[in-house]
């Protein structure tokens, strides 16, 4: 393992932690701060091991994650906000293969398309006012980010998703079901 990609996983367990501490918050705005957080270190994580749309869709995340921050000011709900990021994250997606040169493989087709799916059901949490929507889908999100760092070897995004997959069940058993009470 080179040095950079020794530093990549570093920073690939820092944003971890972020990601993790996110499922934990109480408010809607406490677990995008954390997530943002999480999304620029990740941003870092994956362009360093060379991961191009895990790069540029967490960079897209971050900038995603303060528009939701200031959903009042911005009118980050009107559906002109999702339409457009969602069209940047296809942009992304295509451009892993025109730009920076992924080979169009069917197995790379798909593998490059699973964090799409990821940041769209982030992208649709984010309109929601309360955590608990970002909880459960949270169950979209991570499963497909979770095949995708496995494919790319981001050891921090892979152990990011295993346990953010059990703080968001953990969550949603501590803060969601204890509502229903």
């Amino acid at each position: 393992m080179t040095t950079t990609e020794i530093i990549a996983q570093v920073i690939g367990i820092f944003a971890m932690i972020f990601n993790l501490l996110s499922y934990q918050q109480k408010t809607r705005n406490k677990a995008i701060i954390f997530q943002l957080f999480g999304t620029t270190l990740f941003t870092v994580n994956f362009l360093m091991l060379g991961a191009m749309v895990g790069g540029l869709l967490n960079l897209v995340g971050a900038i995603r994650a303060i528009i939701f921050i200031n959903k009042e000011k911005l009118r980050a709900d009107h559906i002109a906000w999702q339409i457009g990021f969602v069209a940047v994250y296809f942009a992304s997606y295509i451009l892993t293969f025109t730009v920076f040169g992924k080979e169009p493989t069917p197995f790379n087709f798909i593998i490059e398309f699973l964090p799409l799916i990821g940041m769209i059901a982030t992208t649709i949490s984010y309109r929601f006012t309360d955590a608990k929507a970002i909880r459960r889908f949270g169950l979209i999100s991570s499963p497909a980010w979770l095949v995708y760092n496995i494919a790319n070897l981001s050891v921090g995004a892979i152990l990011c998703e295993v346990l953010s997959l059990g703080s968001i069940i953990i969550g949603i058993i501590r803060l969601d079901r204890k509502d229903k009470q």
